[in-house]
């Protein structure tokens, strides 16, 4: 397997954290209103039109790893940990999400981290 690098322009990664941020604040309204259909608008340009030239660039995409478990070893999140526990971590709180650039490549899609996520762990509630 090949390592590929892919540097983004930081407006574009500016404009998928901005997205991701109202995503958050959406899912936080009670009420149903047409916020959230705007988002996901929002979101599917971003994942399918923003790069999509033709020639095998896809687009970004974005992951929130909120919930999932981490450890020292993962290489796609830059964690702050709260509490004193560093055992059995959970992502609490997630400030930056994990942003993908997927690559068309024969048979198959690539997506390269081009953002790690920035996060908020800590010990999980047993």
């Amino acid at each position: 397997m090949m390592n590929m690098s892919v540097k983004v322009p930081q407006p574009y990664l500016d404009l998928v954290n901005q997205v991701f941020e109202v995503e958050k604040k959406a899912g936080q309204i009670k009420e149903d209103n047409s916020l959230h259909r705007n988002v996901s608008k929002l979101r599917g340009l971003i994942e399918n039109e923003l790069f999509n030239d033709g020639r095998g660039s896809l687009g970004l995409s974005y992951h929130d790893p909120l919930g999932e478990a981490y450890n020292v070893s993962r290489t796609d999140c830059e964690a702050n940990i709260a509490g004193v526990g560093a055992e059995d971590l959970e992502i609490v709180e997630v400030v930056k999400p994990i942003i993908f650039f997927s690559v068309q490549e024969p048979g198959h899609v690539r997506k390269v981290i081009v953002q790690k996520a920035v996060v908020v762990v800590k010990t999980r509630n047993s």
